[in-house]
């Protein structure tokens, strides 16, 4: 199940209940926007102990196959987003 930004709002109030609702939505919002600033500038967001570290990557351009014509297409160069899982996180999600 994924977890939209609604949810997690529901949830920071039940951790967090002296905040109100708005200030928690505004706090999420700059949080996020900071982090995509960040890869737009092609710096890395590091939250080690919690969720991993964001990085930018340049993907070659290639050549590709449509899978339903078999065509072949010319993928230009770009920007794609990198991801390492904090070893905290490892250990949640592989419970040791």
């Amino acid at each position: 199940m994924a977890i939209v930004k609604s949810k997690l709002i529901k949830q920071l109030k039940k951790s967090y209940p002296n905040f109100l609702i708005k200030d928690l939505e505004k706090i999420s919002k700059i949080i996020l926007e900071e982090i995509k600033k960040s890869l737009k500038r092609g710096e890395r967001v590091e939250l080690r102990s919690s969720i991993g570290i964001f990085y930018t990557k340049t993907q070659k351009a290639s050549i590709r196959r449509n899978p339903k014509t078999s065509e072949k297409i010319a993928v230009p160069e770009k920007k794609v987003i990198g991801w390492k899982m904090s070893k905290e996180l490892f250990k949640k999600i592989n419970k040791k």
